[in-house]
């Protein structure tokens, strides 16, 4: 038996989160930091003037993050704002020009800041404890009044330097993987729904009904975020020029006579909409990442508006959804700067997969093989964003991604699910050991890969 430590105790609201574009790592992690750290400033009693505040960034952040909006980011959450809460539009106006000057209020003062202190220092994370690496540095004159340093982990998730993380909350349903997931199923005659709302329920303290109305906040969130996506045209933000696609994807898809063609065509047009609103800067919902936000969502829009599924099905998938994120978190990564995008597109087709399958009655056998084939095709997926920019190949990616997920399910559901040698466990411990030997080039920093082939933005 494992340790509790060793067992699965994150919330089902920590992996799906409500925020802004483009990168959960890049935008969302940033300012929940510079929140942190805003919260830091505000128990000292420093003097009122002449204070000075630096953010150092270092690795893909440093190499990326102008193109994924870390530095409005973070003077988003200087000044307060919430990844969950803030107002997308005015977020996208910050720093138009790095010398335009704001006052953060601390105290009865305030401290006045720019884009000229947020220092990307262009160095790869090989020689740090993760890749994505702030430091914030608080100084009057040349006294250190404080100093933090945090890590961004992937899908928003934010850790500080020398802190010790709390220990966990003791859930009733103890699993680590997805073998002991359906052993503990077997023995205890739960269903899936159950372990994970009494576990849920236990790390958060909400009830049934909280947790059910909270589920249905991101089950609208992601509809609205491809309907959002398909009303919209014209170029997103960037040197790179490049156009929306999904509502003309979609226009076409509908002329064409062949049902096969159409039904994929709608499905590319669903994911793409959703990443397309993500790099745009808009609200989006991780899954488990910004970068992955629109191959599950494209999934649940498709199984909404073309299979009919009722919202009682949409919340089960949503559950199973976050299981797989569950045990590819706990046992590898979700961080295209750690591992590569098999941890980000991969892991949410394994999800969108898992999603489909259980939904649509698949039993707990064929979930795992729908999740293991949507990820074990996806292994060695580098993440090579053009320009730093979450656009190419990524908008694409998450089309295909979802497409691949619905695959998944059907090979899982017309399978003989005895048949399938590899298990899922298997596949994550697999990722993790690809995204180690990855080159770093090959991780978010647009050093390599595909960033290199676009040499014009």
């Amino acid at each position: 038996m494992s340790s509790l430590k060793d067992c699965i105790s994150i919330s089902v609201f920590d992996i799906f989160k409500a925020g802004p574009g483009p990168s959960s790592s890049h935008t969302i992690g940033p300012m929940r930091a510079s929140l942190l750290f805003r919260e830091e400033m505000e128990t000292l009693d420093p003097p009122l003037k002449d204070l000075d505040l630096k953010v150092h960034l270092f690795g893909s952040l440093s190499l990326t993050g102008m193109g994924h909006g870390t530095h409005r980011a973070i003077l988003g959450g200087l000044l307060g704002w919430e990844p969950e809460t803030c107002d997308c539009d005015a977020l996208n106006g910050l720093l138009k020009s790095l010398d335009t000057v704001y006052d953060l209020p601390l105290g009865s003062g305030y401290i006045r800041f720019s884009g000229r202190d947020i220092i990307f220092e262009n160095q790869e994370g090989s020689n740090l404890p993760f890749a994505n690496t702030l430091r914030f540095i608080l100084r009057y004159k040349d006294r250190l009044i404080l100093e933090k340093e945090y890590y961004s982990i992937g899908g928003g998730f934010i850790q500080c330097k020398g802190e010790v993380l709390e220990k966990p909350l003791s859930p009733p349903h103890l699993y680590w993987n997805m073998t002991s997931l359906q052993e503990l199923i077997r023995k205890t005659g739960l269903s899936l729904e159950q372990v994970v709302l009494e576990n849920e329920s236990a790390l958060t303290g909400k009830d049934k009904a909280d947790i059910q109305k909270q589920t249905d906040h991101i089950l609208d969130a992601m509809h609205d975020s491809v309907a959002n996506g398909l009303s919209k045209d014209g170029l997103l933000p960037g040197s790179i020029g490049l156009h929306r696609k999904a509502k003309v994807l979609r226009e076409n898809a509908l002329k064409m006579s062949k049902e096969s063609g159409r039904f994929l065509g709608l499905l590319n047009a669903y994911a793409m909409a959703a990443s397309e609103e993500n790099a745009d800067g808009r609200r989006v919902v991780t899954a488990p990442t910004s970068g992955a936000s629109g191959v599950l969502p494209g999934v649940v829009y498709m199984l909404k508006h073309h299979h009919g599924l009722d919202r009682n099905q949409l919340r089960k998938g949503l559950l199973a959804a976050a299981v797989v994120a569950f045990i590819a978190k706990k046992n590898a990564s979700i961080s295209g700067a750690e591992v590569g995008c098999q941890g980000e597109v991969g892991v949410a087709s394994s999800m969108a997969a898992a999603f489909m399958t259980h939904a649509m009655g698949g039993d707990m056998k064929r979930l795992e093989n729908a999740a293991e084939i949507a990820l074990e095709h996806q292994l060695g997926m580098t993440c090579d964003p053009v320009g730093g920019y979450v656009q190419i190949p990524c908008i694409e990616r998450n089309a295909v991604g979802a497409v691949t997920a619905v695959n998944a399910h059907i090979l899982a559901d017309a399978g003989d699910p005895d048949r399938q040698k590899v298990s899922f466990d298997e596949v994550v411990q697999t990722m993790m050991e690809t995204g180690k030997d990855m080159n770093t080039r090959y991780k978010e920093t647009s050093l390599g890969g595909l960033a290199l082939c676009y040499v014009n933005c």
